[in-house]
Protein backbone atom coordinates (compact mmCIF):
# COMPACT_ATOMS: atom_id res chain seq x y z
CA UNK A 1 0.00 0.00 0.00
CA UNK A 2 3.12 2.58 0.67
CA UNK A 3 6.46 1.79 1.25
CA UNK A 4 6.65 0.80 4.85
CA UNK A 5 2.89 -0.64 4.70
CA UNK A 6 4.11 -3.97 6.43
CA UNK A 7 4.79 -1.79 9.72
CA UNK A 8 0.95 -0.48 10.03
CA UNK A 9 -1.69 -1.71 10.84
CA UNK A 10 -4.93 -0.87 8.48
CA UNK A 11 -8.60 -1.42 9.10
CA UNK A 12 -11.76 0.87 8.99
CA UNK A 13 -12.69 3.01 11.72
CA UNK A 14 -14.95 2.29 14.58
CA UNK A 15 -16.46 3.70 17.15
CA UNK A 16 -14.30 3.26 19.88
CA UNK A 17 -11.39 5.19 17.69
CA UNK A 18 -13.33 8.50 18.81
CA UNK A 19 -9.92 9.71 21.19
CA UNK A 20 -7.45 7.84 18.79
CA UNK A 21 -9.38 10.04 16.17
CA UNK A 22 -9.19 13.43 18.31
CA UNK A 23 -5.61 12.49 18.87
CA UNK A 24 -4.75 12.44 15.22
CA UNK A 25 -6.96 15.68 14.48
CA UNK A 26 -4.87 17.51 16.94
CA UNK A 27 -1.63 16.26 16.12
CA UNK A 28 -2.74 17.67 12.65
CA UNK A 29 -3.75 21.13 13.68
CA UNK A 30 -0.21 21.87 15.87
CA UNK A 31 1.04 21.72 12.48
CA UNK A 32 -2.00 22.79 9.98
CA UNK A 33 -3.09 25.73 12.04
CA UNK A 34 -6.78 25.68 10.85
CA UNK A 35 -8.37 26.33 14.09
CA UNK A 36 -9.86 23.14 14.27
CA UNK A 37 -9.39 20.99 18.07
CA UNK A 38 -11.12 17.98 18.95
CA UNK A 39 -12.58 16.38 21.70
CA UNK A 40 -13.37 12.31 22.33
CA UNK A 41 -16.87 13.62 22.02
CA UNK A 42 -16.24 15.81 18.77
CA UNK A 43 -14.87 12.84 16.81
CA UNK A 44 -17.33 10.52 18.10
CA UNK A 45 -20.27 12.70 16.75
CA UNK A 46 -18.65 12.32 13.53
CA UNK A 47 -18.23 8.58 13.61
CA UNK A 48 -22.03 7.69 14.52
CA UNK A 49 -23.18 9.96 11.67
CA UNK A 50 -25.98 8.13 9.88
CA UNK A 51 -24.55 8.68 6.32
CA UNK A 52 -20.76 7.71 7.84
CA UNK A 53 -20.98 3.42 7.01
CA UNK A 54 -17.78 2.81 8.48
CA UNK A 55 -17.15 -0.49 7.57
CA UNK A 56 -17.88 0.27 4.00
CA UNK A 57 -16.62 3.36 3.89
CA UNK A 58 -13.61 4.56 6.24
CA UNK A 59 -9.88 3.24 6.63
CA UNK A 60 -7.52 4.34 9.24
CA UNK A 61 -3.47 3.25 9.44
CA UNK A 62 -2.40 2.67 12.94
CA UNK A 63 1.22 2.05 14.46
CA UNK A 64 0.57 0.17 17.34
CA UNK A 65 -1.85 1.77 19.08
CA UNK A 66 -1.55 5.29 17.83
CA UNK A 67 -3.32 6.34 14.84
CA UNK A 68 -1.43 7.65 12.22
CA UNK A 69 -3.78 8.42 9.39
CA UNK A 70 -7.89 8.01 8.23
CA UNK A 71 -10.24 8.72 5.94
CA UNK A 72 -14.01 9.16 6.44
CA UNK A 73 -16.53 9.06 3.38
CA UNK A 74 -20.12 10.41 4.01
CA UNK A 75 -22.55 9.82 1.53
CA UNK A 76 -25.92 11.99 1.32
CA UNK A 77 -28.96 10.40 1.93
CA UNK A 78 -30.75 12.73 -1.17
CA UNK A 79 -29.52 13.90 -4.13
CA UNK A 80 -30.59 15.70 -7.71
CA UNK A 81 -28.43 15.06 -10.73
CA UNK A 82 -25.15 15.04 -8.72
CA UNK A 83 -24.24 12.72 -5.79
CA UNK A 84 -21.64 14.58 -3.80
CA UNK A 85 -19.77 11.96 -1.76
CA UNK A 86 -17.48 14.34 0.97
CA UNK A 87 -13.81 12.87 2.42
CA UNK A 88 -12.39 13.67 5.35
CA UNK A 89 -9.53 12.55 7.31
CA UNK A 90 -5.50 13.04 7.39
CA UNK A 91 -2.43 12.03 7.98
CA UNK A 92 -0.42 12.02 11.32
CA UNK A 93 2.93 15.05 10.71
CA UNK A 94 5.33 12.56 11.69
CA UNK A 95 4.22 10.37 8.68
CA UNK A 96 3.45 12.65 6.42
CA UNK A 97 5.67 12.57 2.98
CA UNK A 98 5.66 8.22 3.05
CA UNK A 99 2.71 7.92 0.54
CA UNK A 100 0.18 7.30 3.48
CA UNK A 101 -2.00 10.09 2.40
CA UNK A 102 -1.83 8.71 -1.11
CA UNK A 103 -3.24 5.06 -0.06
CA UNK A 104 -6.05 6.77 1.74
CA UNK A 105 -6.88 9.19 -0.66
CA UNK A 106 -7.09 6.40 -2.86
CA UNK A 107 -9.02 4.51 -0.76
CA UNK A 108 -11.29 7.38 -0.18
CA UNK A 109 -12.40 7.38 -3.99
CA UNK A 110 -12.85 3.95 -3.94
CA UNK A 111 -15.19 4.21 -0.86
CA UNK A 112 -17.02 6.73 -2.81
CA UNK A 113 -17.49 4.52 -5.97
CA UNK A 114 -18.95 1.95 -3.75
CA UNK A 115 -21.56 3.97 -1.91
CA UNK A 116 -22.76 6.05 -4.94
CA UNK A 117 -23.21 2.51 -6.44
CA UNK A 118 -25.18 1.43 -3.56
CA UNK A 119 -27.26 4.55 -3.09
CA UNK A 120 -27.39 6.96 -6.16
CA UNK A 121 -26.10 4.64 -8.89
CA UNK A 122 -28.11 6.68 -11.84
CA UNK A 123 -26.28 10.17 -11.10
CA UNK A 124 -23.13 11.30 -11.09
CA UNK A 125 -20.56 11.09 -8.49
CA UNK A 126 -18.64 13.95 -7.40
CA UNK A 127 -15.91 13.23 -4.69
CA UNK A 128 -14.94 16.19 -2.59
CA UNK A 129 -12.66 17.05 -0.03
CA UNK A 130 -11.80 20.29 2.26
CA UNK A 131 -8.13 21.60 3.31
CA UNK A 132 -6.39 24.58 4.13
CA UNK A 133 -4.66 26.02 1.17
CA UNK A 134 -1.83 26.66 3.00
CA UNK A 135 -0.77 23.32 3.92
CA UNK A 136 2.14 21.80 2.47
CA UNK A 137 1.98 18.76 0.21
CA UNK A 138 -1.94 18.84 -0.22
CA UNK A 139 -2.00 20.29 -3.73
CA UNK A 140 0.00 17.64 -4.87
CA UNK A 141 -1.16 14.71 -3.38
CA UNK A 142 -4.88 15.97 -4.52
CA UNK A 143 -3.52 16.85 -8.33
CA UNK A 144 -1.96 13.83 -8.59
CA UNK A 145 -4.92 11.18 -7.60
CA UNK A 146 -7.14 13.40 -10.82
CA UNK A 147 -8.54 16.13 -8.34
CA UNK A 148 -8.84 20.12 -8.71
CA UNK A 149 -9.79 22.80 -7.07
CA UNK A 150 -13.68 23.52 -7.08
CA UNK A 151 -14.52 26.22 -4.58
CA UNK A 152 -12.50 28.44 -1.88
CA UNK A 153 -13.80 28.62 1.63
CA UNK A 154 -13.00 31.99 4.09
CA UNK A 155 -12.07 31.67 7.30
CA UNK A 156 -13.32 35.11 8.85
CA UNK A 157 -12.85 35.74 12.82
CA UNK A 158 -13.92 38.83 14.41
CA UNK A 159 -13.50 39.86 17.98
CA UNK A 160 -16.09 40.89 20.64
CA UNK A 161 -16.67 43.26 22.85
CA UNK A 162 -18.12 46.50 23.66
CA UNK A 163 -17.30 47.71 20.39
CA UNK A 164 -20.23 45.42 18.72
CA UNK A 165 -22.91 47.80 18.24
CA UNK A 166 -26.58 46.89 18.85
CA UNK A 167 -28.28 45.60 15.62
CA UNK A 168 -31.06 47.10 13.73
CA UNK A 169 -33.48 44.44 12.37
CA UNK A 170 -35.65 45.98 9.00
CA UNK A 171 -38.96 46.53 9.14
CA UNK A 172 -41.75 44.11 9.09
CA UNK A 173 -39.29 41.49 10.78
CA UNK A 174 -38.48 40.25 13.78
CA UNK A 175 -35.48 37.93 15.71
CA UNK A 176 -36.40 34.99 17.91
CA UNK A 177 -34.10 32.26 19.43
CA UNK A 178 -34.15 28.61 18.40
CA UNK A 179 -36.39 26.52 20.78
CA UNK A 180 -38.07 23.37 20.22
CA UNK A 181 -40.87 24.61 18.78
CA UNK A 182 -39.52 26.47 15.71
CA UNK A 183 -36.44 23.84 15.43
CA UNK A 184 -37.98 22.07 12.49
CA UNK A 185 -38.52 26.22 10.28
CA UNK A 186 -34.62 26.43 10.86
CA UNK A 187 -34.00 23.21 9.47
CA UNK A 188 -36.63 23.97 6.11
CA UNK A 189 -34.87 27.03 5.77
CA UNK A 190 -31.42 25.71 5.99
CA UNK A 191 -32.96 23.32 2.93
CA UNK A 192 -35.03 25.26 0.53
CA UNK A 193 -32.27 28.44 0.76
CA UNK A 194 -29.38 25.97 0.22
CA UNK A 195 -31.62 24.33 -3.27
CA UNK A 196 -29.00 27.21 -5.32
CA UNK A 197 -26.13 26.47 -3.79
CA UNK A 198 -23.22 24.26 -5.14
CA UNK A 199 -22.61 20.97 -4.27
CA UNK A 200 -25.25 20.69 -1.42
CA UNK A 201 -28.24 18.53 -0.97
CA UNK A 202 -31.58 18.36 1.47
CA UNK A 203 -30.32 17.63 5.28
CA UNK A 204 -32.83 14.99 6.91
CA UNK A 205 -33.50 15.26 10.40
CA UNK A 206 -31.60 12.44 11.38
CA UNK A 207 -28.45 14.28 9.87
CA UNK A 208 -29.92 17.85 11.08
CA UNK A 209 -29.61 16.20 14.89
CA UNK A 210 -26.37 14.43 14.28
CA UNK A 211 -24.56 17.14 12.32
CA UNK A 212 -25.99 20.63 13.44
CA UNK A 213 -27.90 20.28 16.70
CA UNK A 214 -24.95 18.19 18.39
CA UNK A 215 -23.19 18.79 21.38
CA UNK A 216 -21.40 22.41 19.96
CA UNK A 217 -24.76 23.68 19.10
CA UNK A 218 -25.37 27.13 21.05
CA UNK A 219 -28.86 27.88 21.00
CA UNK A 220 -28.81 30.69 22.78
CA UNK A 221 -26.86 32.87 19.56
CA UNK A 222 -28.86 30.76 17.41
CA UNK A 223 -32.00 32.55 15.78
CA UNK A 224 -34.38 32.38 13.18
CA UNK A 225 -35.74 35.60 11.08
CA UNK A 226 -39.43 35.70 10.39
CA UNK A 227 -41.73 38.08 8.71
CA UNK A 228 -44.31 39.75 10.56
CA UNK A 229 -47.42 39.85 7.90
CA UNK A 230 -47.34 36.57 6.83
CA UNK A 231 -45.44 34.55 9.98
CA UNK A 232 -43.39 32.58 7.42
CA UNK A 233 -39.81 32.47 8.66
CA UNK A 234 -37.32 33.54 5.92
CA UNK A 235 -33.77 33.03 7.55
CA UNK A 236 -31.56 31.69 10.03
CA UNK A 237 -28.08 31.83 11.98
CA UNK A 238 -26.93 28.65 13.93
CA UNK A 239 -24.02 28.98 15.80
CA UNK A 240 -21.62 26.79 17.19
CA UNK A 241 -18.94 26.12 20.37
CA UNK A 242 -16.48 23.34 20.96
CA UNK A 243 -14.79 22.92 23.93
CA UNK A 244 -11.56 21.77 22.70
CA UNK A 245 -11.45 24.99 20.93
CA UNK A 246 -11.86 27.01 23.89
CA UNK A 247 -9.66 24.62 26.02
CA UNK A 248 -6.79 24.88 23.43
CA UNK A 249 -6.82 28.91 22.55
CA UNK A 250 -8.35 30.25 25.99
CA UNK A 251 -11.12 32.15 23.25
CA UNK A 252 -14.68 31.12 23.66
CA UNK A 253 -15.37 31.23 20.04
CA UNK A 254 -19.07 31.53 18.23
CA UNK A 255 -19.11 30.30 15.40
CA UNK A 256 -21.71 31.00 12.94
CA UNK A 257 -21.96 27.33 11.32
CA UNK A 258 -25.04 28.46 9.58
CA UNK A 259 -26.53 31.36 8.16
CA UNK A 260 -29.05 31.03 5.51
CA UNK A 261 -32.05 33.47 3.89
CA UNK A 262 -34.38 32.68 1.38
CA UNK A 263 -33.11 34.05 -1.73
CA UNK A 264 -36.59 35.97 -2.30
CA UNK A 265 -35.71 37.82 0.88
CA UNK A 266 -32.19 38.77 0.28
CA UNK A 267 -32.81 42.73 -0.50
CA UNK A 268 -33.71 44.31 2.67
CA UNK A 269 -30.76 43.71 4.49
CA UNK A 270 -31.75 40.37 6.38
CA UNK A 271 -28.84 38.61 6.58
CA UNK A 272 -26.59 41.54 8.31
CA UNK A 273 -29.82 42.05 10.97
CA UNK A 274 -29.05 38.04 11.68
CA UNK A 275 -25.37 38.57 11.71
CA UNK A 276 -25.40 41.93 13.92
CA UNK A 277 -27.91 40.64 16.17
CA UNK A 278 -25.78 37.23 16.67
CA UNK A 279 -22.66 39.37 17.25
CA UNK A 280 -24.41 41.45 19.93
CA UNK A 281 -25.61 38.21 21.55
CA UNK A 282 -22.65 36.43 21.31
CA UNK A 283 -20.55 39.50 22.95
CA UNK A 284 -23.13 39.53 25.68
CA UNK A 285 -23.15 36.09 26.58
CA UNK A 286 -18.88 36.63 26.91
CA UNK A 287 -17.93 35.16 23.72
CA UNK A 288 -14.31 36.21 22.73
CA UNK A 289 -14.71 36.10 19.43
CA UNK A 290 -17.21 35.09 16.55
CA UNK A 291 -15.81 33.47 13.02
CA UNK A 292 -16.92 31.64 9.68
CA UNK A 293 -15.94 29.95 6.80
CA UNK A 294 -17.94 31.13 3.58
CA UNK A 295 -17.49 29.67 0.17
CA UNK A 296 -16.29 32.78 -1.70
CA UNK A 297 -18.30 32.30 -4.81
CA UNK A 298 -21.51 31.75 -2.82
CA UNK A 299 -24.53 33.15 -4.55
CA UNK A 300 -25.58 35.01 -2.10
CA UNK A 301 -22.90 37.32 -1.50
CA UNK A 302 -21.82 36.24 2.25
CA UNK A 303 -18.31 37.28 2.17
CA UNK A 304 -19.44 40.91 1.79
CA UNK A 305 -22.00 40.82 4.73
CA UNK A 306 -19.51 39.45 7.20
CA UNK A 307 -16.48 42.04 5.95
CA UNK A 308 -19.33 44.88 6.68
CA UNK A 309 -19.92 43.51 9.74
CA UNK A 310 -16.79 43.70 11.08
CA UNK A 311 -14.73 40.10 9.90
CA UNK A 312 -11.74 39.61 8.78
CA UNK A 313 -10.39 37.11 6.53
CA UNK A 314 -7.92 34.73 8.05
CA UNK A 315 -7.13 31.72 6.03
CA UNK A 316 -8.30 30.27 2.57
CA UNK A 317 -9.71 26.69 2.62
CA UNK A 318 -9.92 24.84 -1.28
CA UNK A 319 -12.50 22.65 -1.79
CA UNK A 320 -10.86 19.78 -4.12
CA UNK A 321 -13.38 17.65 -6.19
CA UNK A 322 -12.96 14.67 -8.48
CA UNK A 323 -15.66 13.46 -11.41
CA UNK A 324 -15.66 9.79 -11.15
Amino acid sequence: MYENSSSLRWRPLAVEDAKAAADLLNAMETVDRIGDYYSEEDTLQELVDPYAELERGSLAAFDGDVMVGYMKANYQPDADEVHQVYLDGGVHPAYRRRGIGAALLKAGVTAAKELHDRYHPTLKLVVDAKRGEHIAGVAELFRAQGFAPARYLQHLEHPLGDAVPDPAIPDGLRIEAWSEQNDEEFRAVRNESFQDHWGTAPMPVDSWKSNVTNQAFQPEVSFLLRDVTTGTPVGMLVTKCWEADTVATGIRDANFFLMRTLREHRSRGEARALVAHALRAAADQDYGRASVRVDSAGAAGAVAVYEEAGFTSKLRLVRWARDV
